[in-house]
């Protein structure tokens, strides 16, 4: 009995283990990618964001249907500005996202700073979309997040990019 409880425990701390920590480049910033998703080449970020503003990084699944990308961008966003952001967002997003149905438009906290929270559906050209972005200001840059997958993924990872999103520290 003491050897099955011993091998179980081992077990779980290797599944538990198996999220990697992906440090931010240039930033002191942080956050534990879901378990399995492996960093995304340039080659894949290229495809999957076929525009001058993809991401540097991604993390995802194997088929990439699911990934969380994440960048620092060189726009000055400070605390106080938040909500003002956040409008803009919403309202270029209403312009230029197909078929867009928000979920939640706020500023929440995570590790003592507010952040933009926008969680929202979409149409694509092959697929329909579930997006939660998280932005904010660090170190005068715009630090963002986009937990992006498949609607029909969505419900097998979404518990993941949860505990994604709730273990980013910034220092």
């Amino acid at each position: 009995m003491k050897l099955i409880t011993t091998l179980g425990i081992l077990l779980l701390s290797t599944l538990l283990s198996s999220a990697e920590h992906i440090k931010i480049t240039g930033t002191s910033a942080s956050f534990d990618s879901p378990e399995g998703f492996k960093p995304l080449s340039k080659e894949i970020i290229e495809l999957k964001w076929p525009s001058n503003r993809a991401p540097r990084f991604a993390v995802g699944n194997e088929s990439a249907s699911t990934t969380v990308a994440y960048d620092l961008k060189p726009h000055l966003i400070s605390q106080s500005q938040l909500q003002a952001v956040l409008t803009s967002f919403e309202q270029t997003f209403n312009r230029v996202i197909p078929g867009i149905e928000w979920k939640k438009k706020e500023i929440i906290e995570i590790d003592g700073q507010k952040w933009i929270f926008l969680e929202m559906t979409s149409n694509a050209v092959d697929a329909d979309i579930y997006n939660i972005m998280l932005i904010t200001g660090l170190n005068g840059q715009m630090l963002a997040f986009n937990f992006n997958s498949t609607k029909s993924d969505f419900p097998k990872y979404e518990n993941s990019l949860r505990e994604s999103i709730k273990s980013i520290k910034l220092n």
